[in-house]
C-alpha cells in the first residue's frame, strides 16, 4: 500500500481505488448547497434519507467565493474506505486500534516553515477576515453559521506541560473570532480552558484540518483509554510507525500538524464561556449533530480570537456532515478500541470482536459478538455488555450475538434478534445511568422516569443462545467453496 503522510496522499490513495472518490470542478457554495450535494453522493450514518451508504469520497475543486481552494467531504464516510487508508480489512479495525493505543509512538517537533506554513496569514493585517480565508461550509440552511468540524484542536495544559489533542465544533462569528464548544465538565481541552481561566490567562491552542486520516480518527479516543494528559496524536504515530510532526506556531506559544492544509492559530480568552452560537443567524440552533437531530445552540461556547491562519498552495478544505458516516467512524473505532481493551483484559477469548453500529452514530450502540465454549460461559456475555457500558459511558444500547452472526451485517444481527431473543427473559434494563445530552429521548419531557437531561435507561438486549442448547441452533450448513470458477470459467 501506497505511503500515508498527510490528505493528499490519501486522496492519490482513493484515486487509484474504483469508486472511491469523485472530483468536480462545478462551483458549489458552502452555505447548505456543498453538503446538500454530499447528503446524496455518500453521506450514510443517521443522514435524512434518502442518503447513499457506503458512497464515494468527493472532492469541491470550485468553491463560490474562494479561488484556489477545494473542500473534500466524505474521506471517512465509509468503513471500508477507512480500512483501505489504514492498511488493514475493516473487521479489523477495532482490534487494529487497540494494539496502536497500547503501542504509542510519541510526536516530535520539526524545524519550521513546514509544509502548513507555505502561505502566511497575520490578523494584524488590515484585510485578514475569516470568512475570505476558510471555506467552511453550513451543513443546513439553518446552521448557526460555517462551521468547522475536522479541526484538530491542540494545547498544551497551563499546570503540567502535558498536550492533547480533540476535535470540537468551531463555529465562524467574526472576521478573527470563533466560537468553539467544549462540553461543560469535560476533560482534556475543556479542562485545559478552565484551568487557564482560573489562573486568569488565555489558553494558547491551534486548529490543523485536513490531515492524514489517521490522525483524525484516533484523535477521538476518551477516557479510560486516554486519560487526561494522553497525547492521542501517538496512537496515530503507532499505525503510521512514525512520529506525527508538529511545528511551532507563528503566532501562538503552541504546535500545529505540520503538514495539515490549514491551520488556525489563537487564543482561548479566560472567561469566555459566555458566547451564543447562533448570534449572527438566531436560528435556535447549531448545526446537525451525530443522532441526526439539529443540535441546539448554546449559550456556553468559549471565545477563540484568532491570531493567524496559516495554509499550504492550493490548500484542501477538510470538512464532514455532522450524522454522516464520517462521525460513525471517527467515534465508532476508538469506541470499539477501548471496548476490545477492556474485555480482552476481563474476559480473554470470550467476545471476538465489537461494532459500534452506525445507527448509534458510533456512540449509542455496540454489537459484541461473543464466544461460550464450556458451560461456565453462560452469563459471561452479558458481564461483557455491563463492561462496555463502563468502558464507554456513552454507550445506550448493547446487543449480544453468537460467533456464527456477522456483527457488520444489520441483516445477520437482526436475524439473531428474532430467532435467539425473547424480550421476557432476553432483555436487562439499567435504568438512571448518565449518557449523553445529545440524546432527545433522554430527557425528563419524554418519560418521568428519567430524572435529568442526560439519563438513559442502558439496555442489553442477549441475542446468544443458551449454552446448552448451542446444538440446536446450528445455521444450515451449506459447502464451502471458491465461485470465482464458475463466475468467470
Amino acid at each position: 500500500m501506497a505511503e500515508i503522510y498527510d490528505l493528499r496522499s490519501a486522496l492519490e490513495l482513493l484515486r487509484s481505488l474504483p469508486g472511491q472518490l469523485i472530483e468536480t470542478g462545478v462551483e458549489v457554495d458552502p452555505a447548505a448547497e456543498l453538503s446538500g450535494v454530499y447528503r446524496y453522493v455518500g453521506a450514510g450514518g443517521t443522514v435524512k434519507r434518502p442518503t447513499t451508504v457506503d458512497g464515494p469520497a468527493m472532492v469541491f475543486h470550485n468553491i463560490k467565493g474562494h479561488p484556489g481552494s477545494s473542500v473534500a467531504i466524505g474521506v471517512l464516510a465509509s468503513r471500508e474506505r477507512v480500512a483501505r487508508l489504514f492498511g488493514c480489512k475493516k473487521e479489523e479495525l477495532g482490534w487494529l486500534v487497540k494494539s496502536c493505543a497500547e503501542h504509542p509512538v510519541e510526536p516530535v517537533v520539526i524545524d519550521g516553515p513546514a509544509p502548513c506554513q507555505e502561505v502566511v496569514h497575520l490578523a494584524s493585517e488590515p484585510d485578514f477576515d475569516l470568512n475570505r480565508l476558510i471555506p467552511a461550509p453550513t451543513n443546513t440552511p439553518v446552521d448557526a453559521g460555517p462551521y468547522i468540524t475536522l479541526g484538530l484542536c491542540y494545547a498544551t495544559h497551563p499546570d503540567t506541560g502535558l498536550s492533547d489533542v480533540t476535535i470540537h465544533r468551531m463555529c465562524i462569528q467574526g472576521k478573527d473570532e470563533l466560537s468553539i464548544f467544549l462540553q461543560p465538565g469535560s476533560r482534556h481541552i475543556g479542562a485545559m480552558a478552565e484551568r487557564a481561566t482560573q489562573l486568569g490567562q488565555p489558553l494558547p491552542i491551534s486548529v490543523s484540518i485536513g490531515v492524514d486520516p489517521a490522525v483524525e480518527v484516533l484523535s477521538c479516543f476518551e477516557p479510560p483509554t486516554t486519560p487526561l494528559g494522553f497525547n492521542e496524536l501517538s496512537i496515530a504515530g503507532a499505525l503510521r510507525r512514525r512520529p506525527v510532526e508538529l511545528v511551532k506556531c507563528v503566532s501562538v506559544n503552541e504546535h500545529a500538524i505540520a503538514n495539515a492544509e490549514y491551520v488556525i492559530e489563537g487564543e482561548i480568552l479566560p472567561g469566555s464561556n459566555h458566547v451564543v452560537e447562533d448570534q449572527n443567524s438566531h436560528t435556535g440552533y447549531a448545526m446537525p449533530e451525530f443522532p441526526g437531530y439539529n443540535g441546539p445552540a448554546s449559550h456556553e461556547c468559549w471565545l477563540l480570537k484568532v491570531k493567524a491562519v496559516t495554509h499550504r498552495k492550493d490548500p484542501i478544505m477538510q470538512t464532514c456532515i455532522g450524522p454522516s458516516e464520517e462521525h460513525v467512524n471517527m467515534a465508532g473505532i476508538p469506541t470499539e478500541a477501548s471496548i476490545l481493551t477492556m474485555l480482552d483484559k476481563a474476559l480473554p477469548g470470550k467476545v471476538l470482536n465489537c461494532y459500534s453500529h452506525r445507527a448509534g452514530g458510533g456512540k449509542y450502540m455496540a454489537v459484541l459478538q461473543c464466544r461460550k465454549t464450556v458451560h461456565t460461559d453462560e452469563g459471561k456475555q452479558r458481564q461483557a455488555a455491563l463492561l462496555a457500558f463502563s468502558a464507554f459511558p456513552e454507550l445506550k444500547h448493547v446487543i449480544l450475538v453468537d460467533e456464527d452472526v456477522d456483527i457488520f451485517d444489520t441483516n445477520d444481527v437482526l436475524w439473531a434478534l428474532n430467532t435467539r431473543f425473547q424480550g421476557d427473559r432476553d432483555i436487562v434494563t439499567i435504568p438512571g445511568v448518565r449518557c449523553h445530552p445529545l440524546d432527545p429521548s433522554s430527557s425528563p419531557d419524554y418519560s418521568p422516569s428519567i430524572s435529568d437531561v442526560g439519563i438513559s435507561c442502558k439496555t442489553i438486549f442477549d441475542c446468544t443462545v443458551p449454552f446448552h442448547l448451542k446444538e440446536r441452533f446450528k445455521r444450515a450448513p451449506f459447502m464451502e467453496l471458491d465461485p470465482e470458477r464458475w463466475l468467470h470459467g
